[in-house]
């Protein structure tokens, strides 16, 4: 199937490197200060906190940019030194209860605040230096980051929790069950091992259904579930159902949140291969692009149909990428001369292992 001209419709990403720890009901990390995004917010906002905190008693313009050049140069560094300090300590962290995580970040910020008063008074540009109030400032802006990150940890779970509902519906609506298992009765007597086969498959999509895997999963992982669905699919379609695999071995340990790729597999047969008495192609493939893995589920659509649906799988899908790779994560849709494609941008090694 080409996808040259679909291709030229998406734009290419910053690659990135992000690490991610699943959360555990026990001691789940609070925050994380491990992501692009995160730190590339939490520069601007203590940036845009010394900019406005030297407009105190400033006279003229050029006094105001000197007082925030001295402010910025001492709060950026100590900025970074808590980003650094609170990623590398991610791990241990998240075993500890969340009173002292929050603990853990404030003592942090003030720590930063001292680093950040030191380097201004050994260049001179704090006498006396104002150690208390360095203190105070870091841990207060240090404890509103950690309310930043908590609310978007927090942000997970009801988008985890629908998603896992919408996609236990999807495997268990009746239709789908139905046809499944008339497909194997049917098969019983002329091709048993077939119908072994087929049920073993959806076996395997009930499993991952409705056993927790974590906050993600390997790319591998989610490819290996759907070549289980579209098997079963290629037992009721037959000839109609073309499918087509490219996949990189070499992009196999990125890491996705858990059955984000069933979803488009299923759009692509529901809005490519049913409507169409001819069927359609479907190709599934994978590339490792340095420190990115790209992703892409591709179909034919009958002539004249657009990609169909409310796009309700895809807005879910969307989501749950932002939540797990932030800006790391990219997720675009093109629909052109009769091909619908959904690409998918993440990076190589996203984290440890659910």
């Amino acid at each position: 199937m080409k996808d040259a001209q679909i291709l030229s419709t998406f734009q290419e990403l910053p690659t990135a490197h992000a690490w991610q720890d699943r959360v555990r009901a026990d001691g789940a990390l609070v925050f994380d200060a491990c992501h692009v995004g995160v730190i590339l917010r939490a520069v601007l906002f203590v940036v845009a906190v010394a900019g406005v905190a030297a407009m105190f008693g400033t006279t003229s313009f050029l006094d105001w940019l000197a007082r925030a050049s001295i402010v910025t140069g001492g709060a950026l560094p100590a900025t970074l030194a808590w980003l650094i300090v609170a990623c590398s300590l991610k791990k241990p962290l998240s075993r500890r209860p969340r009173p002292v995580q929050y603990t853990a970040g404030v003592v942090l910020g003030a720590v930063a605040g001292l680093y950040g008063c030191g380097l201004l008074a050994l260049a001179g540009f704090a006498d006396p230096a104002p150690w208390t109030a360095s203190a105070f400032a870091g841990a207060l802006l240090a404890g509103l980051l950690v309310a930043a990150l908590v609310w978007r940890v927090k942000g997970r779970t009801p988008a985890a929790t629908a998603a896992r509902l919408t996609e236990l519906q999807s495997r268990i609506r009746p239709h789908f069950l139905f046809n499944t298992l008339n497909t194997a009765i049917a098969l019983v007597r002329e091709e048993p091992a077939r119908a072994e086969a087929i049920l073993e498959d959806l076996a395997e999509l009930f499993r991952h259904a409705l056993v927790d895997q974590g906050e993600s999963v390997t790319l591998a992982q989610e490819i290996a579930l759907a070549r289980h669905y579209l098997e079963i699919e290629q037992a009721r379609f037959g000839e109609r159902l073309r499918v087509e695999w490219a996949i990189d071995p070499s992009a196999g340990g990125a890491r996705l949140p858990p059955l984000l790729l069933q979803p488009l597999v299923e759009n692509a047969v529901k809005h490519g291969v049913e409507p169409s008495d001819g069927g359609a192609e479907i190709r599934i493939s994978s590339e490792r692009r340095g420190e990115m893995v790209v992703i892409k589920v591709t179909n034919t659509v009958p002539a004249g149909q657009g990609p169909g649906g409310h796009g309700l799988a895809l807005d879910n899908v969307r989501d749950r990428l932002g939540l797990l790779h932030d800006l790391q994560g990219s997720f675009r849709t093109a629909l052109v001369d009769g091909i619908y494609q959904v690409r998918i941008e993440v990076p190589v090694a996203g984290g440890a292992a659910p």
